[in-house]
Parts: structure tokens; C-alpha cells; sequence
């Protein structure tokens, strides 16, 4: 009897994961990688709206944007794309924490940053199960 749960290692969940499409994900895997996706948009706008003074906006672009897309190489495995995205926002909450604290102009991009990001972080907890 396998008691893995669904894409996290066990054949049955690589196999959902590889083949199930959306419908076959789980809520909080669903949730995950829209929080991810907002993730990516919150940069892209931000840096949009708000262009850096110290450095060219590129610059911001190449440092934000690119460690987001690196998890995709992992993908048909969503539950590890997602923890890598997982441990990424880590870094993310922090630059949102940071933001919030030093800049008025951008403090409600920072916020909303910090929300995705707990979030995201709170879909990994929900997704994992003790093993019996």
C-alpha cells in the first residue's frame, strides 16, 4: 500500500501530476501555483510602475524575474516546482518586508508581496501530510 500523498514522491501522485492536468491537483497545489503566478506579476509590476533609481530597471528585472521562472524546469512534478518556488519566496517576503518598511510610494506593492508569499508558503504546509 503506498501512503505517499499525491506528487509528493510517490509513483500514483508523479503520475497524476504528469498526466492529470489541473483538474488533477490538489486545492492547496492549485492555490500554490497561482500565488506563484502572482508572485511573478507583483515583480513585473512593480518594477513597471516604480523603476529603480540606484540601478537600470533591467537590472531589477534580471534579478527578480529569473530565479521565478527557474522552478518551471521542474514542473510536470508540481509539488517540487512548488517547494522550490516555496524556498525562493522565502527571499521574496523579505525584500516585501523590507519595501514596506523603507518606501512609502511602493509600500502597498510590499504588502501585497508579503500576503502572496505567506501564502504560498502556507499552501506547502497545507499540502504536506504525516506519515502514519
Amino acid at each position: 500500500m503506498n501512503e505517499t500523498p499525491q506528487g509528493t514522491g510517490g509513483s500514483a501522485g508523479h503520475r497524476t501530476a504528469r498526466t492529470g492536468g489541473m483538474n488533477g491537483l490538489s486545492a492547496s497545489q492549485k492555490t500554490g501555483l497561482a500565488a506563484w503566478a502572482a508572485l511573478i506579476v507583483i515583480q513585473l509590476l512593480w518594477y513597471s510602475l516604480y523603476p529603480p533609481v540606484s540601478i537600470p530597471t533591467w537590472v531589477a528585472f534580471a534579478i527578480t524575474v529569473p530565479p521565478l521562472l527557474l522552478p518551471l524546469m521542474s514542473l510536470p512534478r508540481v509539488t517540487r516546482a512548488l517547494l522550490w518556488v516555496g524556498i525562493l519566496a522565502l527571499f521574496y517576503f523579505c525584500h516585501g518586508v523590507a519595501e514596506t518598511w523603507s518606501s512609502a510610494n511602493d509600500r502597498w506593492l510590499g504588502i501585497l508581496e508579503i500576503v502572496v508569499t505567506l501564502l504560498l508558503i502556507g499552501t506547502l504546509g497545507a499540502g504536506v501530510r504525516r506519515r502514519r
